[in-house]
């Protein structure tokens, strides 16, 4: 391994014991792929992976039918022991209750036997409600649409906990069509799943009825695209899961590292603390049984809980940010990872073998302070003047705020994954070489620079994430980046990977690996919920759908396959899950259909 000057940066390890992992029949064969560096990726030279944020797959992709005859498990597969929500006793929902305000506002005709819906807690106590949504996946598009004024304003993104009135819109409402956010963390998602029984979404949800929504999928921007004149061909992937329970920030840890970070040293209030049923917080529909903490630290081990079987110790698993620029203060800021000695993530692998790469971040210039780079909007100084940014608060050396630190109002600092380890920190060769500015990928897709390996991550008000992103407008980024790409001079020989990094609280009917039928590797920090993926480009062989089992660690292992590179390394020992996924050649070289 190259040698690295050491920053000086606290590693965040514990002695913790190890999580045992159990590797399912696609994985265990999928031990063996790792023989011969380049099978991995095809005919493909490149490879770019778009990540975009929080949709289950059948909130998204559930209608997409058959692609050339191979048909995509989707909503109309599912059985209604995974589809029918049960209250937090166990009882089936007469109907959901909804509080988006436009799925409420104007009052909307309750349903029969649905005024009220009653709902009784453990304790005895009850709770009523009225409803005209059945107890079941509804279509959003029928009640907010495209065009309505739902996206909160750029300076207020998040003063509307049930969504912007579309009859109502406050000042500086954007068009979009968005709802409100739906709470998506680990131990809660761990909940929703019940054991792969599907069913208890709704009970675990601040959303409540809102998780059993979804798109019309065939007037999504990306099938419209995928389906046109003269589109690329194309792999839906219907079994890909996230490979961690809950939220963005561990999923992003999870595509680069395949591993949770650890905080040896956080507080003990950084703990979940679970109620006997493994609930973490109070909702419309759930009443805790004992006392909670909603915290970003997975539990203390033996902390004597009936939930003690699930992932315990020093792990951060909800959102936490970088100790250094670009961060924030919405959530607790956590000591710089120390990957100078030892490949901690992809990224490092990548450098050490010589493998080019680069993660490209929309508004990455603004929040990082790069002056210079091709996408500062901020101008010369001495404050942030991009009506649309604001100055960044100091770092956790209490040093670093404002200009030129002008993050966009949507730029999310927990997206960044590796600006959370030492060899990426500001002021290091890595982060000048390798953390740029969605501006950038564009002019080098346009110029025939891209590297190997290009990782892409939209700017929120562009990523698809509910509440203060746009479903349709995201989707229209995504046919954005993918158009660039294809009118590029590398098309031909540039794979594109579409992935979503998490469910966003919302259903899906299939179980994921290591609950109910599905075969893969799991442990105890996921996978969770499936979620959308597609492979992309000229590259591929034809258009078609492929069952494998895979999850976002999937990613990791492609690369690392198509480039003869090892699994990543952990000091704690934990084995990452990088070493045990299936890659995603299957999907890639897809054959065509033999004639019958």
């Amino acid at each position: 391994m190259k040698r690295h000057i050491s920053l000086g940066v606290a590693a965040a390890v514990s002695a913790l014991a190890l999580v045992a992992l159990s590797v399912g029949p696609t994985a265990a064969a999928d031990a063996s792929a790792k023989r011969k560096p380049g099978a991995a990726l095809g005919q493909a030279k490149h490879l770019v992976v778009i990540y975009e944020e929080n949709h289950s797959f059948d909130n998204l992709y559930g209608g997409w039918g058959s692609v050339n005859g191979d048909h995509v498990v989707g909503r109309a597969d599912a059985t209604p022991s995974h589809t029918t929500q049960v209250s937090q006793t166990g009882s089936p929902y007469s109907c959901v209750m909804q509080n988006d305000v436009n799925l409420t506002s104007p009052p909307l005709a309750a349903l029969a036997g649905c005024s009220p819906g009653t709902v009784v807690f453990p304790d005895g106590t009850s709770t009523s409600y009225s409803s005209r949504f059945t107890n079941g996946p509804f279509r959003i598009d029928n009640f907010i649409k495209p065009a309505d004024r739902t996206c909160p304003p750029l300076n207020n993104l998040f003063a509307f906990p049930n969504g912007v009135d579309k009859n109502n819109p406050p000042p500086g409402a954007r068009a979009g069509g968005c709802t409100r956010d739906l709470v998506h963390k680990f131990y809660q998602e761990i909940y929703q799943l019940n054991g792969g029984r599907q069913n208890r979404y709704v009970t675990g949800s601040d959303a409540v009825g809102l998780s059993m929504g979804f798109y019309d999928t065939r007037q999504l921007p990306i099938y419209r695209y995928l389906h046109g004149r003269k589109a690329p061909k194309y792999v839906i992937a219907d079994h890909f899961f996230q490979a961690a329970f809950g939220g963005s920030y561990l999923n992003h840890q999870y595509l680069v590292a395949a591993q949770p970070p650890l905080w040896s040293a956080a507080p003990a209030s950084a703990h979940a603390v679970l109620d006997s049923a493994g609930g973490v917080h109070a909702y419309p529909l759930y009443k805790p049984t004992g006392a909670v903490v909603d915290g970003n630290v997975t539990q203390v081990c033996g902390a004597g809980s009936a939930a003690n079987r699930l992932a315990c110790g020093d792990w951060t698993v909800n959102t936490s940010l970088p100790a250094l620029q670009p961060t924030s203060n919405y959530a607790p800021k956590i000591p710089m990872i120390d990957d100078t000695t030892r490949a901690m993530n992809i990224g490092d692998r990548m450098s050490d073998a010589g493998v080019s790469w680069a993660w490209y971040s929309g508004g990455w210039d603004n929040a990082a302070g790069k002056v210079r780079g091709r996408g500062y909007t901020n101008g010369p100084g001495p404050t942030c003047s991009d009506p649309d940014s604001t100055p960044a608060p100091a770092d956790a050396n209490g040093t670093n705020a404002g200009y030129p630190f002008c993050p966009h109002r949507t730029f999310q600092q927990h997206h960044q994954p590796l600006a959370y380890f030492a060899r990426y920190g500001p002021g290091t060769p890595g982060r000048a070489k390798h953390l740029k500015d969605e501006k950038d990928f564009l002019f080098q897709a346009a110029h025939g620079r891209l590297p190997k390996v290009s990782f892409i991550k939209p700017l929120g008000e562009e990523n698809e994430h509910p509440g203060y992103a746009s479903e349709p407008n995201g989707s229209d980024h995504l046919v954005q980046l993918i158009k660039a790409i294809q009118r590029g001079p590398q098309a031909k020989n540039t794979l594109i990977v579409v992935a979503y990094d998490e469910f966003g609280g919302t259903w899906d009917h299939v179980s994921p690996p290591g609950m109910g039928r599905t075969k893969g590797a799991h442990d105890q920090f996921g996978p969770g919920t499936r979620i959308p993926a597609l492979l992309i480009g000229k590259p591929l062989t034809r258009s078609g759908v492929d069952h494998t089992v895979y999850d976002t660690t999937s990613i990791m292992a492609t690369i690392e396959h198509a480039f003869g590179l090892k699994p990543v390394a952990h000091p704690a020992g934990v084995v990452p899950r990088d070493s045990r996924v299936a890659d995603l050649r299957k999907a890639i070289s897809l054959r065509p259909r033999t004639k019958r």
